[in-house]
């Protein structure tokens, strides 16, 4: 059971998952704190030490992971003041960091189905309706689409600008 590869990917043993997404993606995101970071945004969390204790983590990891995820445009700081104390920062999702949502809920309903004995903890609700909210892999034309009807190729525009890059010429 495969994903469908196109042109020169069916061959695995002939190219390098060079540039990859997923990879550059989890250069992000891919640490407990960060991702919990996250969680805790969608959940209304802003403030700095609101992460730190919800997740549980140092000052120091808390701090390091905010700045990543800063850095990287998924949250954006904000200036607020508390009458009689001094300026600090809070931290709210940017548009990518809204767009990282899908992906976090897919490995939450991962987790409930795999890592949870029995019922989970918490559900997720369409607020308008009660009904069940999940995760799930569909075409734009609304089809879902499993493993082994996912086909994967080399984006034409990726090739046209690797081509015109300085750096592929060298």
């Amino acid at each position: 059971m495969s994903a469908v590869l196109e042109g020169k990917l069916s061959d695995l043993g002939s190219w390098k998952p060079e540039a990859c997404s997923i990879a550059k993606a989890m250069d992000i995101v891919g640490t407990r704190s960060a991702i919990l970071i996250l969680r805790e945004s969608y959940y209304g969390t802003t403030r700095f030490d609101g992460f730190a204790a919800r997740i549980g983590i140092t000052d120091a990891a808390a701090s390091s992971a905010l700045r990543k995820l800063v850095d990287a445009g998924l949250l954006e700081k904000r200036p607020y003041q508390e009458e009689g104390k001094r300026t600090r920062n809070e931290y709210v999702l940017t548009p990518m960091g809204l767009d990282l949502l899908p992906a976090v809920v897919a490995l939450w309903q991962w987790g409930d189905k795999y890592l949870q004995d029995g019922a989970a903890p918490l559900e997720r609700l369409e607020d308008a309706t009660g009904e069940p909210v999940r995760a799930e892999l569909r075409s734009a034309s609304g089809n879902e689409v499993s493993l082994e009807n996912l086909r994967i190729r080399v984006n034409d525009e990726w090739r046209r600008k690797q081509a015109r890059s300085p750096r592929a010429r060298k």
